[in-house]
């Protein structure tokens, strides 16, 4: 399994209600359409008394690298990119691969 995880940072006009409904509410619909995608999660910052660097993290799952240039090459990513355009400053991503590391130590 392959991950797209992208950290995001909210466009500064916007309060943190329109940011979520664009991302929370319009977004996914979007997403949905990427061909291949297998899960898709976003997280949200949480508020504090100081901003913090991003204003949330996304995650999506495919099958492949091949599977993630896929899902953006064509006009589903297209249509992605353009409504990130409404809500997002930035966006910094990477691929990666999920390990899960225990917290108990085995004898």
């Amino acid at each position: 399994m392959i991950k797209v995880v992208a950290v995001i940072k909210a466009k500064p006009e916007l309060t943190r209600d329109e940011f979520l409904h664009f991302w929370n509410v319009e977004h996914p619909a979007y997403v949905r359409k990427l061909p291949g995608i297998i899960r898709y999660r976003q997280n949200p910052a949480i508020e504090h008394r100081k901003p913090w660097p991003y204003s949330g993290m996304a995650e999506l799952w495919f099958c492949s690298v091949a599977d993630v240039k896929a899902a953006y090459a064509g006009p589903e990513g297209k249509e992605l990119f353009d409504h990130e355009h409404h809500f997002l400053d930035s966006v910094q991503w990477f691929l990666a691969e999920e390990v899960d590391v225990p917290l108990a130590v085995e004898d």
